[in-house]
This record gives structure tokens, sequence and C-alpha cells, in this order.
């Protein structure tokens, strides 16, 4: 069963994954998991800062349940993206799961020191993305208990 917040409405995943062809299998993935998600997507570090900050063209933008971090980013990479959400008390609370094709032991370690919450390789193959995301709809939206959204 895909869990609502208690007030009904679908939960906020806020992707930030710069390739388009990533995006898509991302959102196909949920989709076909069901998930009752509005996602959103930044293509770089910027956008999601600005995103999350609801700024320039993110100004009434919701406030994230749940954010998928790719650390391979244009503009800001994602390792200085998780550095400004964990440094910011507004924003430190939301989930972030890197989510990267890097399997580099410097990537990983520098993900946990930044309080990442969980890091995942990106399958190549189709089906094996599909069972990731599904995964983490079934963890980290279906089983963990998030935080109800403050307003800031």
């Amino acid at each position: 069963m895909t869990i609502r917040r208690k007030d009904g409405s679908h939960l906020e995943v806020l992707l930030v994954e710069d390739s388009p062809g990533d995006v898509r299998l991302t959102q196909e993935a949920f989709r076909d998991a069901r998930a009752l998600i509005n996602l959103h997507v930044a293509f770089d570090g910027v956008d999601a800062m600005e995103f999350l900050n609801r700024e320039g063209a993110h100004v009434g933008a919701p406030r994230p349940d749940f954010i998928l971090l790719d650390l391979n980013l244009p503009r800001m990479d994602g390792r200085e993206v998780l550095a400004q959400i964990k440094n910011d008390s507004s924003l430190r609370m939301i989930p972030v799961v890197i989510l990267t094709t890097s399997e580099d032991e410097a990537d990983i370690v520098k993900s946990y020191e930044l309080q990442a919450n969980c890091y995942l390789k990106k399958p190549v193959q189709f089906e094996a993305f599909e069972k990731l995301v599904r995964s983490i709809n079934d963890f980290w939206l279906n089983t963990v208990v998030l935080p109800q959204q403050r307003q800031i």
C-alpha cells in the first residue's frame, strides 16, 4: 500500500539529475510502482538549490519530503548541494538519497560525512533500475515515517 500524507496529498519528491534518460527512467519507474508522488526535477545543482530555497522560477515550489540526488552535476555538483542542504536548518531534515553511477569509495565516504541518508549506485539495465526505484519507493515512501512538512 502506498501512503499519502495525513491530509491525503501526494508526497513531494525532488530528483536532482542531469541525464534526461535517467530522469525518464525514474519517472517511468515511479509511475510503474504506482507511487503517490509529485516528482519534481532539477537538472543541475544550482537549479536544485533554487528549488529548495524557492527562488527564481521556483517561487512557490513545494518543500520536498524526500530528495534523490546525483553527485555528478553541472554548475554545482551533488556533494556541494548535499553540504548546503545539511548546513541549512530549514532543509537539513529532508532525507537525501544519493543515486549515482559512482562506485568511488571517496564519494561514498564523503556523502556519508555530509550526512546523506543513504548511497545507492544506479544500475545500467532498465529492469534493475526500475527494481531499485521500486525499492526506494517501498522503503523511503512506504515504510519510513517522514516528518511532516514545516511551513517556512
